[in-house]
């Protein structure tokens, strides 16, 4: 497995109208990669392919639906002349701990979040294998690292992803794709416009992050981690790695 220029990237990326996907949309179609914008959001993903320009184009792409990913892939494959890569980044996120969520709530989050992730393996492995190798990177989060209360069903399904990862990269091994996750932890994002700055103020790096601050990250790893697979990739200012808190002095 060697390092790949971004020019070299024939890219899905799901979640990709807004938030971290539409960063990562911009930060490689900008480089010159092949990227197909893909999520419900058709309006804000449309106006994305059309912002992007060249050979980036949008694909409406429910995650938790098998025919969707099959079309979508066929049509990356007939567009790019191959898909080797894919940004598994959608996901929900949605509120309730183990009293408060209802077993629907629950069922949709890992529909999205985990189903979502496997069905997207599954269906762009064989196209990348096809194209001689490549990469897919799963997003994840901070949840799949630690728990957090109230976020039952989503710190499940981030765990989830964690979990699959590791397993696909050994599975997948074999056929030249390595198969990594992405932890970010608070990015100022669509998603999180709800949650208050507090919950980053005793952190390391006190702030959200920013979309383009993961894109970079993403960018990184499509192109320089080539001796990397079931590994995990943080930006989270240092979240996980504990709380800088103030102590009494003396």
């Amino acid at each position: 497995m060697t390092t790949r220029a971004v020019s070299e990237l024939s890219i899905i990326v799901t979640g990709g109208a807004r938030g971290i996907g539409a960063a990562v949309a911009r930060e490689l179609a900008g480089a010159g990669a092949k990227v197909m914008v893909a999520d419900v959001i058709d309006d804000e993903g449309l106006a994305l392919a059309a912002e992007l320009g060249g050979p980036a184009v949008y694909r409406h792409l429910d995650v938790a639906s098998e025919a969707d990913w099959q079309a979508a892939v066929a049509e990356a494959e007939r567009l790019f002349g191959g898909v080797n890569a894919l940004f598994n980044n959608a996901g929900i996120l949605g509120y309730g701990g183990i009293g408060a969520c209802t077993p629907d709530q629950f069922r949709r989050i890992i529909d999205v979040n985990l189903t979502g992730v496997f069905l997207g393996l599954h269906a762009t492995s064989p196209a990348i294998r096809r194209a001689g190798g490549g990469m897919i990177v799963n997003t994840s989060s901070t949840a799949g690292l630690q728990g957090y209360a109230g976020l039952a069903a989503y710190v499940a399904s981030k765990w989830g992803v964690r979990g699959l990862t590791k397993a696909a990269a050994l599975d997948l091994a074999a056929d030249r794709i390595q198969v990594l996750s992405l932890h970010p932890g608070p990015i100022r994002t669509p998603m999180t416009e709800a949650i208050s700055d507090e919950i980053a103020a005793n952190q390391p790096i006190p702030r959200f992050g920013t979309p383009d601050e993961v894109a970079r990250m993403v960018r990184f790893m499509f192109t320089e981690a080539s001796y990397s697979t079931g590994s995990e990739f943080v930006v989270d200012g240092g979240a996980v790695t504990g709380q800088v808190l103030p102590l009494p002095e003396g």
